[in-house]
């Protein structure tokens, strides 16, 4: 069963990422390498991520770079930019890391088969907020702290002998996009829960017709076959962390 096309999962990611940056859906598919410059603001329906004063990001979905932030930042990428090619443009001293964001590869994707000899729970919100210990023992999978803007909102566990081995947790971070997270403890990795429990759950949030995103730090190369043998592919990539120091007054 066709969930959405994925021109469909595309024009709702790009729909929500134009919001995010303050940008148009035409800048994130502009002429391949060119540089747009926007200057970044708080708009309605934009996801809760922490901002403050001075606010920077990059953000690429293969064609053109776009860059958001507020003027002074603005003005340090424009001026350090500006001519530069693609690898230049992401190695500048003060962006610190790349964070890769994947989407399910609609075309292939398909249910993977449970690993045998575990077993496995869908949990809600409000089941995941019960289970305290969880969330503390898989703190990476789980999101529980009412300091942030949104929690865990769906969660797959699995189970060894009735002890949680492995959890994938979803937040609902906006109208339609969710972000998931994997866990799985260390005497049972490489057993083919994480792809599991992964696949599992970006179904799971397909069927409500919204969309998942899986994303990792460009370093973990664990964690980005763990997105390929979900179903998942590379979509976009941004900034993982900025240092300004140096750069600004």
């Amino acid at each position: 069963m066709m969930i959405m096309t994925p021109q469909e999962m595309l024009i709702i990611v790009q729909s929500q990422l134009a919001i995010d940056l303050n940008c148009s859906i035409d800048d994130l598919n502009g002429e391949k390498d060119s540089i747009i410059f926007v200057e970044a603001k708080e708009n309605p329906g934009c996801r809760p991520f922490p901002r403050n004063d001075r606010y920077f990001e990059i953000l690429s979905m293969g064609k053109s770079i776009v860059v958001s932030a507020t003027p002074e930042r603005l003005t340090i990428a424009k001026t350090q930019m500006q001519g530069k090619d693609r690898d230049t443009v992401f190695s500048l001293p003060f962006i610190r890391g790349l964070y890769l964001h994947f989407l399910p590869d609609l075309k292939r994707i398909k249910p993977i088969s449970q690993p045998s000899n575990f077993s496995f729970e869908l949990l809600k919100r409000d089941e995941v907020v019960g289970m305290f210990d969880v969330v503390q023992r898989f703190d990476t999978a789980i999101i529980y702290d009412t300091n942030l803007p949104w929690q865990t909102d769906l969660a797959v566990t699995a189970k060894k002998n009735g002890k949680i081995v492995g959890v994938a947790g979803a937040s609902k971070t906006c109208a339609k996009l969710w972000q998931i997270a994997i866990e799985v403890l260390p005497d049972f990795r490489n057993l083919g829960l994480a792809n599991y429990l992964v696949n599992r759950l970006t179904f799971e949030i397909l069927e409500r017709g919204d969309v998942p995103s899986y994303d990792v730090i460009a370093s973990h190369v664990a964690s980005q076959r763990v997105a390929q043998r979900s179903g998942y592919f590379p979509a976009w990539v941004t900034d993982w962390r900025n240092n300004f120091e140096g750069f600004e007054v």
